[in-house]
């Protein structure tokens, strides 16, 4: 099959690992980070890419596929003209731990959980000393030094939410680089260090088409992606 895989640019590399060792041909989009925080501008940026059901040279797509889960309802309306496969998960998380009930285990037993993967820290300052510092020194550029410690203040309040900082391991060349990054940034919060073994076959079927309905979601042209929280599957076509 000829395939589009459309990625939040923080799953880049767990992606086309995963499109390189498919018997399918994959071409990977990688869309801007953070959109998950702006879900209407998400469903704008993701729905641009899936009106394109053909390649750069014409050639139609036989399907196409979602790097996301849920995300915020930023996939819910999502519809395409072909095949469209999505993972049930809430988030990107479930792709890269292989499975949502390894990702309902893990959240259930570490309540208050941060997650860092390579393509997190790669495209976003995570939180820590680095982060701490450079807002800080943009606040006091912006507002004076004074307002800076009150609005500093403020900024740091959601952090109250977290006490794990848990490093998703796929073993790519910069891990062990990215874990003392993440074990830094735990002893500077005063949160506690994880590390769980990242699990690539989920992603691994989604690109090479073994689409389980228990896995995958499969919207047909003319349907699009509600939620559907109450049950098992988290979304649903209609």
């Amino acid at each position: 099959m000829r395939l589009q895989f459309i990625v939040c640019k923080v799953m880049q590399r767990e992606a086309y690992y995963c499109a390189a060792r498919s018997p399918n041909v994959v071409d990977v989009v990688a869309v801007k980070q953070g959109l998950h925080n702006e879900p209407a501008i998400m469903r704008g940026e993701v729905q641009k890419h899936l009106d394109a059901t053909s390649d750069a040279d014409g050639r139609q797509y036989d399907a196409q596929l979602l790097g996301y889960g849920l995300c915020s309802n930023g996939t819910v309306g999502l519809h395409s003209e072909i095949p469209l496969v999505v993972p049930r998960g809430h988030d990107c998380v479930t792709l890269l731990l292989g499975s949502k009930d390894k990702y309902r285990d893990y959240f259930e037993s570490h309540k208050g959980v941060y997650w860092f993967s390579p393509g997190w820290i790669e495209t976003n300052m995570q939180p820590g000393k680095e982060r701490f510092e450079r807002t800080l020194n943009q606040y006091i550029q912006k507002y004076g030094k004074d307002n800076a410690g009150f609005l500093m203040e403020r900024e740091q309040n959601w952090l109250k939410e977290y006490r794990w900082a848990t490093y998703i391991d796929w073993g790519f060349a910069n891990s062990l680089t990215e874990k003392e990054y993440t074990k830094r940034a735990a002893e500077y919060l005063g949160w506690t260090y994880d590390l769980v073994k990242g699990d690539s076959g989920l992603m691994q079927r989604l690109v090479d088409g073994k689409w389980d309905v228990r896995e995958f979601l499969i919207v047909k042209p003319g349907q699009k992606i509600i939620e559907d929280l109450t049950n098992e599957g988290i979304i649903k076509a209609e």
